[in-house]
């Protein structure tokens, strides 16, 4: 941590350079502050929108249904979600009928968060797991049994995959409660320019708080027929980045690799991102110099420095063979959008070294292309690179 520190001292966050989507439709505004606080650029583009609660029918009918006939058993999972539960009952003018429900049933809270939500409709739950896990509360509810048994669930917004089917094949009767419902967003050019900058490597990493959100995501790639290629990059040159185990499924059954942190929480995950990102950064000994590679920037000596995108793509194809020479032709094809004049190069590499502000990090080979001017200490351990030798 004493590189985070000392950047931060130096007015570079741990983040700085580094561009971070958001795709979160709750809370983005604070998880994006966070994120911009330790440096990040960030793109935020909602994947999904909630239903409002009054006006969903489904709540409505289960909430009738509950009042109606007393489930043996209620699980609540979200504190949002109960509070919002609570909430809509009133405007309804069902909430005390609905409380008195709840008073009667063995209410089951999933964690701290939904305990206090408990607590502050004036109930009691029975029993809530220290681990937050939906599991350890199936394990439970099995455990005592289930069969013959009304049990009432409260969804965070999608069905809760093998928790209704396992309560279920015990024999519960079960009655969902979906107190929001996600939809796709009703604007998706946002989403749609996220999608586009990932396939792109415009992105350094994507944050996920939701399962719905991931879902959407990738049903959205898929539509517009770019999933192959979000596939290809996420998880990798993309980092997949998650609140927790259970908002990573959708990204995983796909084989994406994701991170997340030891606590589930919006905070937790800014920490990991600060430890991640950088730590995948290329750190190089150039003429002298210190260079870190970031997404759309480079730290030099500690400095940050933006870097127009062909720039960066010349500093990272420039990068992947340091100290070897680089043809101006095959620095060509590494440009975003260059046609067939190599002059492109040399306008693209004029602007990076300005850009860097110590043109000597970059030796131009005269006929040849360009080079890292890589330490003479560190020639050795990239001796063995596959490039054109440059004595």
């Amino acid at each position: 941590m004493g590189e985070v520190e000392e950047q931060q001292r130096a007015g570079c966050g741990p983040l700085a350079g580094f561009t971070v989507g958001v795709t979160a439709a709750r809370r983005a505004d604070e998880l994006g502050a966070l994120l911009q606080r330790r440096g990040a650029s960030v793109v935020h583009a909602p994947a999904l929108r909630i239903v409002p609660l009054a006006d969903d029918g489904e709540l409505l009918a289960a909430t009738k249904e509950i009042i109606g006939h007393t489930p043996d058993i209620v699980v609540a999972t979200t504190a949002i979600g109960f509070r919002g539960w609570v909430e809509a009952a009133d405007g309804w003018g069902l909430g005390e009928a609905l409380l008195g429900r709840l008073r009667e049933a063995e209410l089951l809270a999933r964690g701290p968060k939904v305990k206090g939500a408990i607590r502050a409709a004036g109930l009691t739950e029975e029993w809530s797991p220290s681990s937050e896990s939906l599991a350890e509360v199936l394990d439970r509810l099995l455990e005592q049994g289930v069969a013959g048994r009304r049990v009432a669930v409260q969804l965070h917004g999608e069905p809760l995959p093998g928790f209704v089917e396992a309560l279920r094949a015990g024999g519960a009767e079960v009655v969902p409660v979906p107190v929001y419902r996600w939809l796709p967003p009703e604007d998706p050019a946002p989403l749609d320019r996220l999608l586009d900058a990932a396939v792109s490597h415009g992105l350094d990493a994507i944050t996920f708080t939701s399962a719905p959100a991931a879902a959407s995501l990738l049903a959205r790639a898929e539509e517009r027929g770019v999933l192959d290629g979000l596939l290809a990059v996420l998880g990798q040159e993309v980092l997949a980045a998650c609140v927790g185990p259970v908002t990573a499924v959708a990204l995983q059954a796909r084989g994406v690799t994701t991170v997340q942190p030891e606590r589930f929480r919006l905070g937790p995950l800014v920490q990991l991102l600060c430890q991640e990102l950088p730590g995948r950064a290329r750190v190089l000994p150039v003429a002298g110099h210190r260079v870190e590679i970031r997404g759309h920037a480079a730290l030099v000596d500690g400095d940050l420095r933006p870097v127009p995108p062909a720039g960066m793509a010349l500093l990272r194809a420039l990068a992947r063979r340091p100290g070897w020479v680089v043809a101006r032709g095959e620095l060509l094809r590494a440009l975003p959008g260059a046609g067939r004049d190599e002059h492109a190069v040399e306008t693209a590499m004029a602007r990076l070294r300005t850009s860097l502000g110590t043109p000597k990090l970059i030796q131009t080979v005269v006929k040849r292309g360009y080079r890292l001017a890589l330490d003479p200490a560190s020639d050795a351990k990239y001796a063995d690179g596959d490039g054109d030798g440059d004595a």
